[in-house]
């Protein structure tokens, strides 16, 4: 792993809504949820951690939509002590990261959880709940391609056990791609994420 800095809660915020935008799953919400409060794209296209009523707005979407700060949703139980940083992970050690525990997730891999496990039985032609997985081969085709992926945000106890909070789509096209890029990631640490992120 090599760190490249510290970063901030108001940063992963801003990157984790970036990443959702372009979600062919969760982009329509954001986007109207972005419509309803009046906001324009930029707010999440190009985000300035340092305008603290960006930073306001962007929190209150992320509440909105994932119950962030609100113990709901996708944050529930998530600590509030959380020290993040920004690094730079290995092929290896994004081989390495989990899926959360979540039911979607586990069955995709088999139930390891594990992003390489759910490449094969994609190749296999296995889907989870009958969702169709080109979104997941396209993605790796982007890749392959070349195309730079919003960095992936990853959450654990310590930074050498680490599972995937945003970017579960991302991960699974570099693990179908065979994991050939170092990748960019925002690290969430806390000494009570172990339970969260088990």
């Amino acid at each position: 792993m090599r760190v490249l800095g510290v970063s901030s809660e108001d940063e992963m915020i801003a990157c984790f809504l970036g990443g959702e935008l372009s979600s062919p799953r969760f982009g329509r919400n954001l986007r109207s949820r972005l419509e309803a409060a009046g906001h324009d794209e930029q707010l999440l296209t190009r985000p300035d951690c340092s305008d603290t009523g960006a930073n306001l707005a962007r929190r209150a979407l992320l509440a909105a939509t994932r119950g962030y700060g609100e113990n709901r949703g996708l944050f529930a139980d998530f600590p509030t002590d959380v020290t993040w940083t920004s690094a730079v992970l290995s092929a290896d050690e994004v081989a390495g990261v989990r899926y959360l525990d979540y039911a979607y997730w586990t069955e995709l891999s088999g139930g390891s959880r594990r992003p390489a496990d759910a490449a094969a039985r994609i190749r296999a032609g296995l889907r989870a709940f009958d969702v169709p997985n080109e979104p997941f081969i396209d993605a790796s085709h982007a890749l392959t391609r070349g195309e730079r992926f919003p960095p992936l945000i990853l959450v654990g106890e310590q930074q050498n056990r680490l599972t995937c909070l945003e970017g579960h789509l991302r991960l699974t096209a570099h693990a179908l791609a065979g994991f050939p890029t170092d990748v960019e990631c925002l690290i969430g640490t806390a000494r009570d994420m172990a339970h969260w992120a088990q």
